[in-house]
């Protein structure tokens, strides 16, 4: 029988490959929103980062999402994205 695979992502903030599901998805919507993906499921362009708000400011400061998505992302955007991981979290 044969193992089941399991998807591995980089994280956008540290660089570093872990299993999808230990990740959060930034998406990218067909109308140009920039949103967190808690659940994945939501359609459109995906990036990954660590569920630590660290990798979530990194990303940003190295303006990773940006250039993934090709399109500048406005720092309320940023923020309400902090604050939802921040919530998610506890």
């Amino acid at each position: 029988m044969k193992a089941k695979k399991i998807p591995l992502r980089m994280c956008k903030g540290c660089g570093e490959m872990f299993d999808k599901r230990t990740l959060v998805r930034v998406v990218k919507s067909p109308e140009g929103d920039v949103s967190l993906d808690l659940t994945g499921k939501k359609s459109g362009r995906g990036a990954y980062v660590c569920k630590n708000a660290e990798c979530l400011a990194k990303a940003r400061k190295k303006k990773a999402f940006e250039r993934e998505f090709s399109m500048q992302i406005s720092e309320e955007i940023y923020n309400q994205m902090e604050e939802e991981m921040k919530n998610a979290q506890g």
